[in-house]
């Protein structure tokens, strides 16, 4: 049996590391990036729209999976061209190819969009990005949504995944600090969220695209959470509850280094997925474990 084929764009981060190792046995996969730091990855830029239209055609995928994207929220505020450019305009060229094909697009959106007015959001709650990268996303959002003829939309909380050497987020930079040998860790006690594992994230997606059920879903961990909250669960899994101190302050403390604007709130509960009952996301804490133990287990602490 022939397998379905899926071009997958922007996949050299720590969620697209997940997404190859969901997807990779049970279909044909291509797997493009700019930085090439695996061995399954070829270059592309989708930005550039006339070599991504023409990669993709070539691939002849049953699919088109646009994964990557600027993360970096203070990037994003100091280079503004660059996040539309990659962020939004790269989105759009996404658009014109899997309609140009007729084949359905996923595209990864964020909890980010949201502008924290209330604790937690679900799929239909109405979004307000606050700063360049929220903007830039769903700006992206928007013109999949009214433009693409099949689509799933996929919004992610706050990430964790790919080891030390692709998670650029919260939970490895508090591992960094620990292995570093820091004995008190500053936390923020102001900024609410869901973590996302991004297997987790992964074979949700895998399952809501063998059911073909198109549109909009927020696909997080179960469970609402604080920034404090995540960074007590790892201090306690690593056994340092003795040895490391927490203290607390909120966010006018890393103004300076995090002076993106930012939502209080970037809960998300996965409403849809779980109407359709088909949502495999478990709870965050299960997931950081898991997450820790399996990345970090062999690293020796400096505490």
């Amino acid at each position: 049996m022939q397998l379905e084929r899926i071009y997958m764009s922007g996949v050299g981060g720590m969620l697209g590391e997940a997404f190859y190792e969901k997807f990779r046995l049970a279909y044909h996969l291509k797997c493009t990036d700019i930085d090439l730091n695996s061995n399954w990855l070829t270059f592309g830029d989708f930005r550039d729209y006339d070599e991504y239209r023409r990669d993709v055609i070539d691939f002849k995928p049953s699919f088109l999976f646009h994964i990557g994207a600027y993360t970096d929220l203070e990037y994003c505020e100091a280079n503004p061209e660059e996040a539309y450019l990659t962020n939004t305009i790269a989105v759009e060229n996404a658009v014109y190819i899997a309609n140009e094909l007729n084949i359905p697009l996923l595209y990864i959106s964020s909890a980010g969009i949201f502008d924290g007015s209330k604790e937690f959001f679900d799929d239909w709650d109405i979004p307000n990005p606050l700063g360049v990268y929220a903007r830039t996303k769903y700006q992206g959002e928007l013109f999949v949504r009214e433009n693409a003829n099949r689509y799933y939309v996929c919004r992610a909380g706050w990430m964790m995944g790919g080891g030390p050497d692709k998670d650029k987020k919260f939970v490895n930079k508090i591992m960094k600090q620990i292995l570093s040998g820091r004995k008190v860790l500053r936390i923020v006690d102001d900024k609410f969220g869901t973590p996302t594992y991004t297997r987790d994230f992964a074979e949700n997606v895998k399952l809501l695209v063998s059911k073909g059920y198109y549109g909009v879903y927020n696909v997080v961990c179960n469970g609402l959470t604080s920034r404090v909250e995540v960074a007590k669960k790892i201090v306690e899994h690593l056994g340092l509850k003795k040895k490391i101190e927490i203290e607390i302050v909120d966010s006018n403390y890393f103004c300076e280094e995090y002076h993106a604007p930012r939502p209080s709130s970037e809960q998300l509960i996965n409403r849809k997925l779980n109407l359709r009952r088909i949502n495999i996301m478990r709870g965050w804490q299960v997931c950081l474990k898991e997450y820790i133990d399996e990345c970090w287990s062999d690293l020796e602490i400096g505490v």
